[in-house]
């Protein structure tokens, strides 16, 4: 499908989602928003294994949500804007197959949001990271007073949060909320890289990693470690299992196929 404000393209089982506004800093406007659920839906397929979000040119990653939308908004047309962000990036965080932001520039606001829904980061050198709204008179409403603080802990992310300010890739890998920082001009094809080495592991055990690491999250420990065991024997009793311990066992390379 072709898109307005959003690139799509595979590279092997690794899909390209680019948010394609750069005149905008790659702001996300609800048509930005529709065009991703709308790849999510119809690009997304089976073949792919690992997904790259990133932004056109190299200013900016997300810059932020359309300040023009949002200067519009009231109490109840506020919550029908946050609750269709929170569920998309949500929806983006609960996929089955690792999601890799390639941060170039500024992610603001809801572009730090969109890569925090994202399961790793890899940031340019040249990245500034930010939640901004405080300065609008608002909150984060896409996840940002949720997923920065799991990430990040309390006071660091209260310090983004209540201050506005913007913190440099350094700051960003020191702090965990990126994962790597590179050179720009290597940012896009160290996130493909990292991709395609995730893409060919079990698929199977993947998602159940990514189950178990999300759904035990905020859990009391002795819950999380439920999760982990259920998970775990749901892998015990795949091929993909009887395949991995068997190549292993043969000193060969596991040839997997997500069942």
């Amino acid at each position: 499908m072709s898109y307005e404000n959003i690139l799509w393209e595979t590279d092997g089982s690794v899909g390209i989602l680019t948010i394609n506004r750069p005149k905008a800093l790659n702001s996300l406007n609800r048509a930005t928003l529709d065009d991703i659920e709308s790849c999510l839906n119809n690009d997304l397929t089976g073949d792919i294994r690992a997904l790259v979000i990133t932004g056109a040119g190299e200013k900016s990653f997300v810059a932020g949500a359309d300040i023009a939308e949002i200067h519009e908004l009231d109490s109840k047309t506020g919550l029908t804007f946050t609750e269709r962000g929170n569920s998309l990036f949500a929806r983006i965080e609960a996929l089955p197959i690792p999601v890799i932001a390639a941060v170039g520039g500024f992610a603001l606001g809801g572009g730090c949001e969109l890569a925090m829904a994202c399961h790793l980061r890899v940031a340019s050198e040249k990245a500034k990271f930010g939640q901004p709204e405080i300065k609008l008179g608002i909150i984060p409403g896409y996840g940002g007073t949720q997923r920065l603080s799991r990430l990040v802990g309390t006071g660091r992310a209260l310090d983004l949060l209540l201050s506005g300010r913007m913190i440099d890739a350094a700051t960003a890998l020191q702090w965990g909320l990126a994962n790597e920082a590179v050179a720009p001009e290597q940012t896009l094809a160290r996130a493909k890289e990292l991709a395609t080495q995730l893409a060919a592991c079990a698929p199977v055990a993947r998602k159940a990693i990514l189950e178990a690491v999300y759904q035990g999250a905020g859990r009391p420990l002795a819950d999380g470690l439920r999760v982990e065991e259920n998970l775990f024997a749901h892998c015990c009793g795949t091929a993909d299992k009887n395949e991995g311990t068997a190549a292993f066992l043969e000193k060969r390379d596991a040839v997997f196929t997500g069942k």
